[in-house]
Parts: structure tokens; sequence; C-alpha cells
């Protein structure tokens, strides 16, 4: 008994003896030193090259996203590497295996909202009562608004204003934008604190500006991020401190199980 097949099709890429097609273009003719990592990134999920305007924002999105500290899925990659150094590609996935809810992964949470509020931008409707709507839900399941509030940049967050800022230079001064602005307004009205917009909800923001569904939105964050991680491995290769994390919280919960801390 035989059954129809679904044909096997992308139009991602493809090379032969002599060409290497990738979306359409000729990589060595008409992409390689004519291109930017930021506008390949753009080019492989859009399916097209940028505007100019569109390559400073996503540019500018993905640069946000590259470097933030000794987090949780920088210290995964360093320890990872530290166990099998022969892998860097170990580490460095070791480390994206942990961008989720609350390190970068919020980028889409604040980009589905919005997209939700707002399924064609064309037509927003009431922002306003939109951002109370919003804010009512959240607050009354008791649960963290997605791109909202953060545990240190108060009473903002030095990288919102700015992605905003080139944004709107770049002509996407859209009601995403404005939506997300609104809600971070009820919400310090309705929890009765300040709670900024964080870069996550800004980059959401100014994704759904730009048409990116959020369903993408955690890719962007992941191709940035992977850059940042191959750059702790580097500076592991050369002042490693992986081991002496390992060796310390060994050393403590021994320590403890002995009943001698030596932590007050």
């Amino acid at each position: 008994m035989s059954s129809k097949r679904k044909p096997i099709r992308t139009t991602m890429g493809f090379s032969t003896p002599d060409r290497i097609v990738v979306r359409g273009f000729d990589l060595p003719g008409e992409l390689l030193g004519k291109i930017n990592l930021g506008d390949m990134a753009f080019l492989e999920m859009m399916g097209r090259v940028p505007t100019p305007q569109e390559s400073v924002l996503f540019n500018a999105l993905a640069v946000t996203l590259v470097e933030h500290g000794l987090t949780p899925s920088a210290l995964a990659a360093r320890l990872t590497y530290a166990g099998a150094p022969e892998s860097i590609q170990g580490a460095v996935a070791a480390g994206l295996g942990g961008l989720g809810t609350v390190f970068v992964g919020t980028t889409e949470g604040s980009a589905k909202l919005l997209q939700a509020a707002i399924p064609d931008r064309r037509n927003p409707g009431d922002l306003d009562a939109m951002a109370k709507s919003i804010v009512a839900d959240w607050h009354a399941r008791k649960a963290i608004i997605p791109g909202i509030g953060h545990p240190l940049h108060k009473p903002i967050d030095p990288r919102t204003p700015r992605l905003f800022a080139i944004a709107r230079e770049n002509g996407f001064d859209g009601p995403y934008i404005a939506l997300m602005e609104r809600v971070a307004d009820e919400a310090a009205r309705v929890y009765g604190k300040v709670l900024p917009i964080n870069a996550t909800g800004a980059i959401g923001a100014c994704c759904s500006e730009l048409g990116i569904a959020w369903t993408a939105c955690r890719g962007i964050g992941v191709l940035a991020r992977a850059i940042g991680l191959v750059g702790h491995i580097m500076e592991e290769m050369h002042s490693p401190i992986a081991k002496e994390i390992w060796t310390r919280a060994e050393d403590e919960a021994r320590e403890y199980a002995l009943g001698t801390p030596t932590g007050g």
C-alpha cells in the first residue's frame, strides 16, 4: 500500500559544485563583504534583506542581548567547558539551554502579549483600555507582566529609552511601543511601585514593530547570546573561574554536611 509523501522543500539555501545560494542570494558574490551579521540574521529569519532602517533597529536589538555578565547561562557554559574543554560547541549549547522565562525568553513573552492585544498594527484600537485590561488580568492572577520591572535597573532600565529612540529615529514609532509604555504606566499605578520597561520588554515591542512574530523573538536572543557565550569561554580559556566556582561550592557543601560551615 503506497501513500503520498509530502515533498521535501526549503527556500533557505542549497549548494552545487560551483555555487552556494542562501535565501536566493549568491553567497560569495552577493553577500560576502556586503552584508553584516545582523542583516544576515534578518535575511535568514525574514527571507529578505532588511531596509537600512530595519537594519539599524534589528542590529541594536541583537547587540543588546549579546552580554549580560555572569548569568546562569554564562556559568553553565563556563562549567561545561571546564569539564569538556575539547567541546566549545557543547559549552555554548549548555549556556543556550538556559535561556528561558527568566533570562532572554521574556522577549518572547512581551511580544506575545503585545501581538495578542494588537493583531493588526493598522487598527490598534484603544491603547489605554488595552493597557488597563492587560494589567488588571495579570494583577488578578498575581503574575509578573512580561517585560515590566527589573531587580537592578530602577527607576529606568537604561537600555529601554535608547532602543525606543532608535526605533523612533528609524520610523518605527508604532502602536506596540505605545502600548508597552502604557502598560508600564498602568502597572506602576496598580502595583504601587516603580516598574520600568526592561530591555526584553523593549525588544519585544521593537520586534513587533518590525513585524517579527512573537514565536521567533527568542531566536534573536539565542543568536546574540551565542556570541556572548563564545566570549565567556574565550575568557575562561585565559582567565578561568569555573574551577574556583566548582571547588568552592563543593567545599562549602561538604563543610556544611560535616557540621563545620565556614560561611555566616
